[in-house]
Parts: C-alpha cells; sequence; structure tokens
C-alpha cells in the first residue's frame, strides 16, 4: 500500500488514487512534454467530455502526460487516423463516464450501508486504494473478451465491412412504463430496470446479439442472424408475460444494412425497427418485410401479413407480426392500428 502524508483529505488521497499521482501540470505543460500540440490536447480534453481548463491552471498528472502520447503514438502509427482521433476520444468518453458515475455510486452506497466504514476515512481510502487494481482487470478482462469476439466476427465475414454490414436491427420496449414509473417508488423502480436490464442482456448474449444501449425502458439491440434475432425478441416478450416483475413487452425487428459508428447504430434500417415497436401491440413482436420473407422459410414460426399502415418516413409501411409455431393465431386485436401510433416517433 502506498504511503501518504498522515494531514491529506480523503478527496485529495482519492483524487491521488484514482488519478495516478498528483496534480502537478498545466495544460500548456502537459502538451510540450508530451510533444503535441496546445490545440489538439485541448480538442482532445474536450471530446472526452470534461470541462475547459484556464492555460494556469494546474490539474493535470503524469498519467495525463503519458495518455497523450500515447493516442499520438497511434495516430503515427496508422492504427487511429488523425481525422478520427477527436471522435475516438469523445466516444470513449461517453462510454467510461457511465460506467464511472455507475461504480461511483456502487461504492458511496456501500460506504453509505457500512456505517463503521462511513466513519472512518482511513479505510475508505484503503478500500478504494484495494479495489482499484482489481475493478482495472476486470475491465481489461471483458474488454479484451469483446474485442476477441468481434474480432472472431469480422474475420468470418470479410466481404462485410465493419462500418456498414446487413444485420437485424430490434427494439424491446416495456409497456405501460411511464404510467408505473409515476405510481411506484425509487427502490421498485430501479428493480423493475434491473430485472428488465437483465433478462434484456442475458437474451442478447445468449443468442449471440449485442446490446447496442439501454434506453430507459427499451433496449436497443443488433445481431447478424434473422433466427437469432427473432428468438431474443419472441424470448424477452414470452418471459415478460410470465415474469409479474416486469410489465409485458412489445418488440420491433428490421434488417439490412446497418452503419455502426464508435458502438452505436444508424440508418433506416433502425429508423424502421423503432417505427414497428412503436406500432406493436403489448406482446407482440412485428417484423418487417424483408425480415418476414427470411423468416417465413422457417418452420418453427408464424408469420401474419397485416395491413399497411402509413407512419412518418413510410407511406405505406406493411409489417408482419411474428409468433411461434403452433401458438394462438393472430386475431385482429393483434392488427396494427388503422393509422399511426400516437408513440410513433
Amino acid at each position: 500500500m502506498s504511503e501518504h502524508p498522515a494531514d491529506e483529505t480523503l478527496q485529495h488521497r482519492l483524487e491521488r488514487i484514482l488519478l495516478g499521482g498528483t496534480r502537478r501540470y498545466t495544460r500548456l505543460e502537459v502538451a510540450e512534454r508530451a510533444g503535441v500540440a496546445q490545440d489538439r490536447t485541448r480538442q482532445l480534453w474536450r471530446a472526452l467530455g470534461f470541462a475547459s481548463v484556464g492555460d494556469d491552471e494546474v490539474v493535470f498528472t503524469e498519467a495525463d502526460i503519458e495518455a497523450v502520447r500515447i493516442t499520438d503514438r497511434l495516430v503515427d502509427t496508422g492504427l487511429l487516423d488523425r481525422d478520427l482521433e477527436t471522435s475516438v476520444a469523445r466516444a470513449v468518453g461517453l462510454h467510461m463516464s457511465r460506467l464511472a458515475e455507475w461504480q461511483s455510486q456502487l461504492l458511496w452506497s456501500l460506504i453509505a450501508d457500512n456505517p463503521d466504514l462511513a466513519e472512518d476515512e482511513q479505510r475508505i481510502g484503503e478500500l478504494v486504494e484495494r479495489l482499484l487494481p482489481e475493478l482495472e482487470l476486470v475491465h481489461d478482462f471483458v474488454w479484451r473478451r469483446h474485442l476477441a469476439a468481434y474480432a472472431g466476427r469480422a474475420l468470418a465475414e470479410p466481404e462485410e465491412t465493419l462500418e456498414a454490414a446487413s444485420e437485424v436491427v430490434g427494439f424491446v420496449d416495456m409497456v405501460g412504463y411511464t404510467r408505473m414509473a409515476r405510481r411506484v417508488d425509487e427502490a421498485e423502480l430501479s428493480g423493475l430496470l434491473e430485472r428488465f436490464e437483465e433478462l434484456a442482456t442475458g437474451y442478447v448474449a445468449e443468442h449471440h446479439g449485442r446490446v447496442v444501449k439501454m434506453i430507459g425502458d427499451e433496449v436497443l439491440f443488433v445481431c447478424p442472424s434473422a433466427v437469432r434475432a427473432a428468438e431474443i425478441a419472441l424470448s424477452l416478450s414470452e418471459h415478460a408475460a410470465a415474469d409479474e416483475r416486469v410489465p409485458e413487452v412489445r418488440a420491433g425487428l428490421a434488417s439490412g444494412r446497418v452503419l455502426s459508428r464508435f458502438g452505436d447504430v444508424y440508418g433506416s434500417v433502425v429508423n424502421l425497427a423503432s417505427r414497428l415497436t412503436s406500432l406493436a401491440r403489448p406482446g407482440t413482436v412485428l417484423v418487417d418485410a424483408a425480415l418476414a420473407d427470411v423468416l417465413a422459410g422457417y418452420s418453427d414460426y408464424d408469420l401474419r401479413r397485416l395491413r399497411p399502415v402509413p407512419v412518418r418516413g413510410y407511406q405505406r409501411l406493411r409489417p408482419a407480426a411474428l409468433r411461434r409455431a403452433g401458438t394462438r393465431e393472430v386475431t385482429a386485436h393483434d392488427d396494427v392500428p388503422d393509422g399511426p401510433s400516437p408513440s410513433a416517433p
């Protein structure tokens, strides 16, 4: 365990532990020591999600200098395009800030639940100093496993580009979440969201999909396989119907070319999947015409083409209701409304 001054406050000690050293340098000194242009360091700092600092403010550590040097080396080797480094920094900042916020909340919840620990700043500092290397190991392990999975997928499908590939995009959201959120307390709401996230991430991972993001009461995922995407949506719908802890869900699936950029997905297929979800009845999975054509070739599923419906951005959207073979037939109740859904984006 590292030595620290006896009069060091808890805030300063935690800061020193987390930042990998004490604040010693200004932004201009970081640029000079790293051998990188001042404007570039300012741009990267803001892209990472941090507030601008004055040229004479001493806020940086040795670790900051090394991070700038590493970024510069990645550009020099050609691994990172200089035109994209700010975008990459922004994506990293967005994802890591969410992770840091959650872990901070977890830490302070642990401290709040242990009064003896909360009253002892020395023990709090020791706890953080002990846990930080363990968290770094977990981060590194998870990152490497995901990197291996995506690298393997790219090598298996060399004809597809990493930026734009043919995938199935799916949205699944909880029905009546807004009304429910008004009725329950924070603890119940947190438990509900935790259960939904557990189900969503579990089924998406089990069927080799990828969670793009959780958006409150909704999960957005992508999957390279039509059948696996169908299984994700149907499994989530079935489990939600049987689980008293979560409300019913509805889902929309669409397939086609998807632009993937820094972990998020874009394009008309994403918009179409969102529109289909807004049209779906509780407990229903709607798919677009292209995906319906593919799934129609599998005996495990029943599909019923529904009447065309006008939706903003699509003049005559004609979805299909997807169910497992042998389940009850789609009835008029399961059909889409005559016009656009009031909640359609």
